[in-house]
């Protein structure tokens, strides 16, 4: 049914209470019939619920006149929800029940005095604005009482086009909410899905020939023919699609209320909303990303993703005209991508339950195939098996945000958090998705601009996704042969811990069946078994450097080297060594506030003795190294405090964790730090173990999503190893420097 037939049942419906009410003997000033909408029972369609309210002045009796306007009516079999109510019992009645304001802000003149309807209709939209800041809260309780029960119209298997969330009932209060003159929506968009959803439930009322809002699955076929579409996939799509829509107008505008609600009232604010900068070209303004006056989306491709990181990772709103923005007016990602974007990536995906909303506004806006064009094949794919709880792309992003708590618990969280993006990318094919899936994740993982061994992981992993969770289910997960089986395709720990990461996010994702206790029991044994076969995963091997010594270094001196390309920028510090010389290092980057990616660091046999190297990857391109270099030499001298300048860590997401690996070397002990990602954490894991007198004869450092993964090898001055003990001592001062509140002083500094 088009719109326009909808409006011709509607004026036909109008015409038939006109010419019920024209039949009355009483009084035609002080009287009218009005038609209620909103948060009532629905609009004027053949199966649906007619909202008629005869109402009249106070202190007028409007007699016979209900009788003699209801009966016509009842007569013609329409089915009638009527009343009539004083203009002060109307106005009560939306005082005391939200629901009725809602359908009273949605009121259509019918018949009679058309000035009282014009007075009832400013007196609901004066109080409903004057009181919103009061009754929003109320609102907003019952929507998500609502949802809860219902679900959500994207993905539940029977879907209620009224009363789901992105059904009818959200936009009407999404029209509620704009009505406050607090928010806006997008006011055209949320009309055409409305405009949609309606004819789509005509169509149906026509097809059961019942009043319905529920959509079983044996409709969908005759549906689609309804709609002129191939299949009931097809429209299965269109459906959902629209309730995805709805969705998100209506979470990022209930977004916006909460920040309106908690934010002070200020006319100034209001006027001009302040810009709080977060990152090169990205700013804060009421709780949304935006870009800043100096962002240049032309220059700087990676400058969406970075948006997206730093929305989802505050929780903050990605605001949809921004990424629309970006979307047309970003320069195309390079193959391969540069390590800023990548970088972004990891972050936007590590971000946890921040992920939803972020990738939401990118689907919405068209920014996400800008860099992921590959998801067009599995966006509100339905799934085909009923455990799925979500269609594929929502399964997906769900996967994502499951994955992300995992990150501690493998050596390669990057890796994991793209595995977990694309495990699913091949469905949609009459291959085996997982088979399907292989070639095109290596092909997405090489744009990305992975390393070899990245490319492989990422394939291998999607490639067996499900291998783990079929052999611990249909197998004896303590048979040798069950478990060579599983190492003859994922034969390594650090593939295994991955595997086990990926299984377990994908299970929850999909529904609290998909893990349960006697399935997580059976794949955790399958996989404990596989690693304790294999052996733990080795840490990485110190490096050794052989960079030619610049003389200044040979005569004592210090240098400092900076080089930048498309790939980011190199900053490397040589001079001779000491303890504490790279917790220096680090100190001078994280006083210059210079964000870093990764770092090495290694002793080499210089002519005049041991030089200390170290190498560290930073997004920052305007660094002067004679800056750098005068205040290492500062930093050494003890002319620059470096604690007061830093200050105690703020509590993260993340506990620090410390552990010691002393199997991963013979010649040095290894410490494994995980800790929240922020300025510092480096220079106060290495000047903790110089404050012991310790030497930090290699470092791997290295930022994944929202936490640092750094590995050291630590070794007495002149004496290699460490005890047990000077082990345990060095990883619970590594751990209580990294801890916020007052444990978390360095030692040696003020």
């Amino acid at each position: 049914m088009t719109s326009s037939e909808r409006a011709a049942r509607t004026a036909g419906a109008d015409g038939l209470c006109r010419s019920a009410y024209s039949a009355h003997d009483g009084p035609d000033v002080g009287v009218a019939l009005i038609a209620a909408g909103g948060y009532g029972r629905g609009e004027l369609a053949p199966y649906s619920d007619l909202d008629v309210v005869l109402v009249h002045d106070d202190g007028l009796d409007p007699g016979l006149l209900a009788q003699q306007v209801w009966y016509p009516l009842w007569d013609s079999g329409s089915r009638l929800d009527h009343s009539v109510r004083s203009l002060s019992q109307m106005t009560a009645a939306a005082q005391d029940d939200l629901k009725v304001a809602l359908g009273l802000l949605d009121i259509r003149h019918l018949a009679g005095d058309p000035n009282l309807t014009l007075r009832l209709r400013a007196t609901m939209l004066a109080a409903w604005r004057r009181e919103a800041r009061e009754r929003l809260p109320a609102l907003r309780v019952l929507v998500d009482r609502r949802h809860d029960v219902v679900g959500e119209l994207a993905h539940v298997s029977v879907p209620d086009i009224k009363e789901a969330e992105g059904g009818l009932r959200d936009a009407t209060v999404l029209k509620a909410l704009e009505t406050t003159w607090l928010v806006d929506v997008s006011s055209a968009e949320l009309e055409r899905s409305r405009q949609s959803l309606l004819d789509f439930r005509d169509l149906l009322h026509d097809q059961t020939q019942r009043p319905t809002d529920r959509v079983a699955p044996e409709l969908w076929e005759p549906m689609a023919h309804a709609l002129d579409l191939a299949d009931a996939e097809a429209a299965q799509r269109h459906v959902r699609e629209l309730g995805r829509r709805i969705t998100h107008l209506s979470r990022l505008t209930w977004r916006r209320v909460d920040d309106m609600l908690t934010r002070p009232v200020s006319v100034r604010d209001a006027r001009r909303p302040a810009l709080e900068p977060i990152a090169p070209g990205i700013a804060l303004a009421r709780g949304e990303v935006v870009l800043d006056a100096r962002a240049r989306p032309d220059l700087d491709p990676s400058l969406l993703l970075r948006a997206a990181a730093e929305a989802a990772q505050r929780d903050a709103v990605l605001a949809p005209a921004t990424a629309a923005r970006l979307a047309r007016e970003s320069s195309a990602l390079p193959t391969p991508w540069p390590a800023p974007a990548r970088d972004a990536l990891i972050r936007l995906l590590a971000s946890g339950t921040g992920l939803l909303p972020v990738w939401e506004t990118l689907e919405e806006t068209g920014a996400l195939a800008g860099f992921l064009p590959e998801w067009e094949r599995i966006r509100m794919l339905p799934h085909a098996s009923p455990i799925h709880r979500f269609t594929v792309d929502r399964h997906v992003v769900e996967t994502c945000v499951e994955a992300s708590a995992l990150i501690r618990s493998v050596a390669r969280p990057d890796v994991l958090l793209v595995a977990a993006l694309l495990h699913d990318i091949g469905k949609g094919e009459r291959t085996e998705h997982s088979v399907a899936g292989e070639p095109i994740a290596r092909a997405i993982a090489a744009r990305m601009g992975f390393d070899a061994e990245g490319v492989d992981l990422i394939a291998l992993l999607v490639r067996h996704h499900l291998l783990l969770s079929e052999m611990a289910t249909s197998r004896d997960p303590d048979d040798p042969t069950t478990i060579a089986g599983l190492l003859a395709h994922v034969p390594d720990a650090a593939s295994l811990s991955l595997l086990l990461a990926l299984t377990e996010a994908d299970s929850r994702a999909a529904s609290p069946q998909a893990w349960s206790t006697w399935r997580a029991g059976l794949v955790t044994r399958l996989a404990r078994h596989a690693l304790a076969a294999v052996g733990d995963d080795p840490a990485p091997p110190a490096l050794s450097g052989d960079l030619l010594v610049p003389s200044v270094v040979e005569a004592g001196g210090v240098w400092v080297g900076v080089e930048s390309d498309t790939a980011g920028t190199r900053v490397t510090v040589m001079a001779p060594d000491r303890v504490g010389l790279l917790a220096d290092a680090a100190a001078v980057l994280a006083l210059q506030r210079v964000p870093v990616h990764s770092a090495r660091a290694w002793a080499q046999e210089g002519p005049s003795g041991p030089v200390g190297v170290s190498v560290w990857e930073v997004s920052d391109a305007d660094l002067d190294p004679r800056v750098l270099r005068e205040r290492l030499v500062a930093l050494a001298e003890g002319r620059i405090d470096v604690g007061a300048r830093l200050g105690r860590p703020a509590p993260g997401r993340l506990e620090p964790l410390v552990a010691v690996r002393s199997e991963a070397s013979r010649s040095a002990t290894v410490l494994e730090v995980r800790t929240d990602d922020r300025p510092g954490v480096v220079h106060r894991v290495c000047a903790t173990l110089a404050a012991l007198d310790l030497s930090v004869r290699s470092a791997h450092v290295a930022t994944v999503g929202p936490q640092a993964v750094d590995v050291f090898y630590v070794q007495e001055s002149g004496a290699g190893r460490l005890s047990d003990e000077r082990a345990s001592e060095a990883a619970h001062a590594v751990r209580r420097a990294l801890s916020p509140g007052e444990g978390g002083t360095v030692p040696g500094t003020k």
